[in-house]
């Protein structure tokens, strides 16, 4: 009542607004007034045996006043003044306007004096307030009341009638059509509703007017004349006028309310089933969508270019950005809209929902785990595969290279080996070819390791199952094959020569001694040539740093080459000089070595030109590693502020969650608020997502800068949106079961302490010291067993928590509430199953005795309803679900056609199949 006071008090109980002292009424609006408070008056004082002619003059004594306000509060006021003096009058008209102002009306610049004066303004507002107060305060509809309940009722009454339209108090009634469809929707018989015209207003009104006076007990307040003739109605008028149309019907409130509780009950049916269906769509879309992704994870078809497993490295990153967040967004939309059916259904006193078979969340969250590892073995078999081919693509250049080295020096060893120029040379011709045979033998024993080397790169060439491996085992069992015949061909051409070597004594030690020395520096000159040739890999700055240290260290050998080299042309040149001052017949040639002095030149020469192209290279590998540590460094910058952030909020979100600071409103406006700052993170999240594309596009593996990787970052953000809106998810279930059960914000209070106050280190979960700690004060003797900090209380934490709330836990009634708290016997209960349980226990629902109640009423007390009262009552839509779900009544009573509500009733909550 408090509520209803002070809302009229603010909207209609303000006299000075619609009366001020300095202005005038409108004349016709006067003129309706007069009339309808004058006839509104008559119709309560005639219950007294008396009545006013002139609402101004007849309250100036105060006592038709007096006796008018006895009459429609039914409370005796105090006795009467009977003198005719002045001072007699404004005494009666105080103690009837003391009395108004006791019934919680403000009167403001109304007083008695204007009253007994016969002012007409403050009379009529006087009347106006009386009317307010005691006719139209207490009219009460869907939980709007006085004016607004009023104008509902209005609405919901004239509803089925498509040409009227009632939005106000004024021109929304000139036709006449709105008072005639009030009366046909309560007493049909009364008046022929199809033969009125909208364009006739007068007769409409008169009709109803009529009617009113004459079926209904309602005096005529109004001249049809006066309504049509105003451009706007009066009001106030036409608001008493109304009001006393509500109060005739009043009677059929009790149905209309009856229909309601109804209509809620389905509506809330209705809105349930379809929750259920939208949730086994979106959850049917989702497993669909992870069945389908999951073989493409799962496919581990290697490619044999680096180019194609980029492309699928490129595919990868297009899912984990573009179609994996839709997905993760909809699993927890999915999440949010189970939680909020299951706490509807509890709401409403409903069985909990259960999904499909496989499409529980359990399930949805089983598969999602089962594609998250698919996805995580798929990343690494990628980067794997792609260090692979880089390895790969790196051996066969390496293969290939120092075959063809090999190849080159091998070309034409055979057929010199096959020569039998021995035959006809002379002795030191002999002495010279076995010299040289010895000379290629060594060169032929320096050449072994390179032979072993392309063997052992080709070895694991097939090891790591290079895609062109038939053609390097053919080139690489061709060369062993010719290595092998080299061999056997040498050791033939020694014997023959070791044959003849008694038939040579004289060899030129000067040509020996130049072979001898030329073939390891021209060995050295090509290994020279082939390191500083040789393709590098490396990935760190350390790597290439001991690439570079090797590199100075083989310059730093360069002057001791060139001494070498000098040396060795020096020999050469000494031969040149013997063979002009004793003119030998050695044509120029050595005998001993086919190695030239141009040749050492020409590889020498070489030899200096590809040192600064090494440099050039070895600098840009430098910058180029320089440049990956720069990337390994701003994305660890980032990841080293993002990932403990992300963790921060975590905890403070937690923290939120158990708190007890303000209302949950508050906590829900706090937690958006940390929504909101979560969400306005993203940029740097899409940041350190095009630095971790930098770094995987320049192939870096590792970083030592910071433990936190890319996937670290994205599970601990899409887990922080799903704790958020998960947790505020939570707080709003809680304000609806608040607000649903009419829960108190203290009793709201008091149930958290309660589930807080074995938390005392405030860290959400239940230690087991404090568990035993509260059983112990409470009288029981519990061991120590271990408990897990989940953020819920086990079966034994509610039994305490409800033995100290003043609950008496027996093992069958202990074993009832289990079962509603613990549905799927988890061994835990959560604060949400918690305060179900207390609002349960505090809160008034609706039951099914309720509505097979409320359905009785409609049927008139009869056992069963028929189609026609349903479609009458109820509207057109909620009508046909009844028709079509309820059952037939088979009762020894039944008549053709009757329905039975009553199983019907039972089945809405559950306890029969609908």
């Amino acid at each position: 009542m408090d509520h209803y006071d002070s809302q009229q008090t603010n909207d209609y109980m303000q006299p000075e607004e619609d009366w001020d002292r300095d202005l005038l009424l409108d004349p016709a609006w006067e003129k309706q007034q007069r009339k309808t408070f004058t006839a509104w008056c008559n119709s309560h004082l005639r219950k007294a045996g008396t009545q006013i002619e002139n609402i101004e003059e007849d309250f100036r004594d105060g006592l038709k006043l007096m006796l008018l306000l006895e009459v429609i509060s039914g409370e005796r006021l105090a006795k009467p003044e009977r003198g005719k003096m002045r001072v007699h009058k404004i005494s009666n008209v105080n103690k009837a306007l003391d009395f108004i102002a006791s019934k919680g009306v403000k009167l403001v610049s109304i007083g008695a004096e204007e009253i007994v004066d016969g002012n007409v303004k403050m009379t009529l507002g006087m009347i106006w307030t009386i009317i307010l107060r005691f006719a139209i305060q207490d009219i009460s509809v869907e939980e709007t009341s006085a004016k607004e309940g009023l104008l509902l009722w209005c609405q919901r009454k004239t509803a089925p009638y498509k040409n009227v339209n009632i939005q106000n108090f004024h021109i929304s009634w000139k036709d006449g059509l709105g008072f005639c469809a009030l009366i046909h929707r309560h007493r049909p018989e009364l008046i022929d509703y199809g033969k009125l015209r909208k364009d006739d207003p007068l007769t409409n009104l008169n009709t109803a007017f009529d009617v009113a006076e004459k079926y209904l007990d309602i005096p005529k307040m109004l001249d049809a004349e006066d309504i049509v003739g105003t451009a706007r109605p009066d009001e106030k008028a036409i608001m008493t006028y109304v009001s006393s149309f509500y109060h005739a019907f009043s009677g059929a409130q009790k149905a209309e309310t009856a229909a309601n509780r109804i209509c809620k009950v389905l509506a809330v049916n209705q809105e349930n089933e379809q929750l259920m269906e939208d949730y086994e769509k979106l959850a049917s879309d989702l497993l669909e969508w992870i069945r389908r992704t999951i073989p493409w994870l799962e496919n581990r078809a290697p490619e044999n270019t680096m180019h194609a497993m980029q492309q699928k490295l490129e595919d990868f990153r297009d899912y984990r950005r573009l179609h994996k967040p839709p997905k993760v967004q909809e699993k927890c939309q999915l999440e949010i809209n189970f939680n909020t059916l299951q706490t509807k259904l509890r709401l409403s006193n409903r069985p909990a929902f259960m999904p499909s078979e496989g499409r529980m969340v359990s399930d949805i969250n089983n598969a999602w785990g089962c594609l998250e590892q698919a996805e995580k073995g798929y990343e690494e078999w990628l980067l794997n595969e792609i260090r692979r081919l880089e390895r790969l693509d790196h051996l066969a250049e390496k293969f290939r290279q120092k075959a063809s080295i090999h190849e080159a020096w091998t070309d034409g060893k055979e057929t010199m080996l096959r020569q039998k120029d021995y035959e006809t040379a002379t002795l030191s011709e002999i002495k010279a070819l076995l010299k040289k045979h010895e000379a290629f033998e060594s060169d032929l024993a320096a050449h072994q390791d390179r032979v072993e080397q392309i063997a052992a790169i080709a070895q694991e060439l097939n090891e790591l199952d290079y895609y062109d491996s038939p053609n390097v085992n053919a080139r690489c069992q061709k060369i062993c094959d010719q290595w092998d015949s080299l061999g056997a061909l040498t050791q033939k051409r020694r014997e023959a020569l070791e044959r003849t070597e008694k038939l040579l004594e004289t060899i030129d030690q000067l040509y020996l001694e130049y072979a001898k020395r030329a073939a390891p520096f021209n060995n050295w000159m090509e290994g020279a040539m082939e390191d500083l040739q040789d393709t590098f890999i490396v990935h760190t700055i350390e790597e290439i740093q001991g690439l570079t240290t090797a590199h100075e260290q083989f310059k730093a050998t360069l002057p001791d080459a060139d001494k070498e080299r000098l040396a060795i042309l020096g020999i050469h040149n000494e031969v040149s000089k013997i063979v002009q001052t004793y003119h030998v017949n050695m044509a120029g040639t050595n005998p001993y070595t086919t190695i030239t002095p141009q040749e050492i030149n020409g590889k020498w020469d070489h030899v200096r030109q590809l040192v600064p192209r090494r440099d050039q290279a070895l600098t840009e590998e430098h910058a180029r590693q320089q440049h990956n540590e720069r990337l390994r460094k701003q994305f660890a910058a980032q990841a080293n502020v993002i990932g403990p952030w992300i963790q921060t909020k975590m905890e403070e979100i937690g923290r939120i969650s158990i708190e007890m600071h303000g209302t949950l409103e508050d906590q829900l406006s706090h937690l958006r608020q940390y929504e909101k700052s979560i969400v306005n993170y993203k940029p740097k999240i899409d940041q350190l997502e095009g630095d971790h594309q930098l770094i995987q596009e320049a192939l870096i593996f590792d970083n030592k800068h910071t433990n936190y990787t890319m996937e670290h970052i994205r599970v601990g953000w899409e887990q922080l949106l799903t704790t958020i809106a998960r947790t505020i998810n939570e707080v709003e279930n809680q304000i609806l079961t608040r607000d649903a059960k009419g829960i108190s914000q203290e009793q709201m209070n008091e149930f958290r302490a309660s589930f807080n106050h074995f938390d005392r280190d405030h860290s959400g979960t239940l230690g087991p010291e404090e568990f035993k700690a509260c059983l112990i004060s409470l009288g029981y003797d519990i061991g120590n067993d271990p408990q897990k900090k989940t953020g819920m209380m086990d079966t034994d934490d509610f039994r305490a928590c409800l033995i100290s709330m003043g609950y008496n836990m027996g093992e069958a009634e202990f074993a009832r509430i289990m079962s509603i708290v613990d549905p799927n016997r988890l061994g835990v209960v959560t604060f949400q199953a918690f305060i179900d349980f207390m609002s349960r226990e505090t809160a008034d629902t609706d039951t099914a005795d309720q509505v097979m109640a409320s359905f009785k009423i409609l049927a008139g007390d009869k056992n069963y309803i028929t189609v026609d009262e349903l479609r009458r009552e109820l509207p057109p839509d909620q009508a046909e679900y009844c028709i079509a779900r309820m059952a037939p009544y088979t009762g020894h009573d039944a008549v053709p056609g009757a329905l039975d509500y009553m199983s019907f009733s039972t089945a809405l909550y559950g306890e029969s199949d609908l």
